[in-house]
């Protein structure tokens, strides 16, 4: 690496991340929304070291294009437009809202985890909205783990859960 690429990169680390987006626009000729200092960095170094010292061969780049044009590849996902979000119902006055656990390694609402820790017999019930220990509710196992343990701790690791 040449001792003006150094002084470069020992620059970057130097801006703030308005001058990294600015000196992004001057390499790559187009505007950048990231503020991520790190990535902008990475990205500026990658481009003026490619620039220095020749980037990638034409076989590559040709390979690449291939890989990209067979993988239909999206970088962003689609803006939605804002009228495209329909109004909202208000609920039946009968209706109960209930939040679903989607997770398969728990067992459904009404169900309890056990689990034997220091020789005491644990049993968490768990609610549809979260879970139950000892008369408190809890919105998470590992909060449940927490309060048992008195650190933070995976709950579905702490109760054996991992598996299914």
């Amino acid at each position: 690496m040449s001792l003006d690429m150094k002084k470069e990169l020992a620059a970057l680390e130097q801006m703030t991340v308005g001058r990294l987006q600015e000196r992004y626009v001057e390499v790559f000729g187009e505007p950048v929304r990231s503020r991520h200092r790190q990535y902008l960095i990475r990205r500026i170094a990658w481009r003026l070291q490619a620039n220095a010292e020749g980037g990638l061969t034409v076989r590559a780049l040709r390979r690449a294009a291939e890989l990209a044009h067979e993988a239909n590849v999206r970088v962003t996902p689609p803006k939605r437009a804002a009228t495209a979000a329909p109004a909202r119902q208000a609920p039946a006055a009968d209706a109960v809202r209930v939040a679903v656990s989607t997770d398969p390694r728990l067992p459904p609402p009404g169900a309890a985890i056990t689990r034997n820790y220091k020789g005491r017999m644990l049993s968490v019930t768990v609610l549809p909205d979260g879970f139950e220990y000892e008369g408190q509710r809890y919105r998470s196992l590992s909060a449940v783990a927490k309060a048992i343990t008195g650190s933070h701790m995976n709950g579905f690791r702490f109760f054996q859960l991992e598996d299914g």
